[in-house]
């Protein structure tokens, strides 16, 4: 499949973005975000095109995005008072206080990869692979060090993905009996370490 890589969203990609970031991760957010119609609405009031980097085909339409964070800001973003303008003010509450669980700091020297996903219809045909070198330019760009993402357990077809990039596990987190909630029993911290011949 042809494809191009560009920065950010365009406007026009929003609405996809958001879809394709669900379908991706409701399995996961699901039972924290949902109904899906309000996770739309809360995904679409607080990602921040200038942190991803798209995948456009040769006709202009959205394969797959990769959301990135660092120390100035993430792809994900939000706070309790957006949570509460979607879910109302109990509902974002509880919400943002289970939210808190995932959330993740980012150190000076390091690009946090903040999701990854492609289209239904453009899996397997290496955009996936393209927007991980996409992530590592945006890091070199940045004079960073590091590229870290996490990984849960039911997703091994992307951690498989990672390893094959050159990423390294540094550390496994269990999640006890939170898995209940976010469906995974355990996450899988990944590194990617950027040197010259990365370039």
């Amino acid at each position: 499949m042809s494809h191009s890589i560009e920065a950010g969203i365009r406007l026009e990609h929003i609405t996809p973005a958001v879809q394709f970031f669900w379908e991706a991760f409701h399995y996961k957010l699901g039972s924290t975000l949902g109904p899906p119609d309000k996770a739309q609405d809360f995904l679409t009031s607080v990602i921040t095109p200038e942190f991803a980097i798209s995948a456009i085909d040769a006709d202009g339409a959205l394969l797959g995005v990769a959301g990135f964070k660092t120390e100035t800001g993430s792809f994900v973003g939000g706070t309790l008072r957006d949570l509460q303008s979607v879910y109302g003010l109990w509902g974002g509450l509880w919400r943002g206080l289970t939210l808190s669980i995932l959330e993740r700091d980012t150190k000076g020297s390091e690009l946090l990869m903040d999701g990854i996903f492609v289209s239904e219809s453009a899996r397997g045909q290496g955009v996936g692979q393209a927007l991980l070198h996409a992530i590592v330019q945006e890091a070199q760009k940045r004079d960073l060090a590091y590229v870290r993402l996490d990984v849960i357990d039911t997703n091994p077809r992307a951690k498989q993905l990672y390893e094959r990039f050159g990423f390294r596990t540094t550390k496994n987190r269990r999640l006890g009996p939170l898995r209940h909630i976010f469906k995974f029993r355990s996450a899988t911290t990944m590194t990617f370490k950027l040197t010259a011949q990365n370039a």
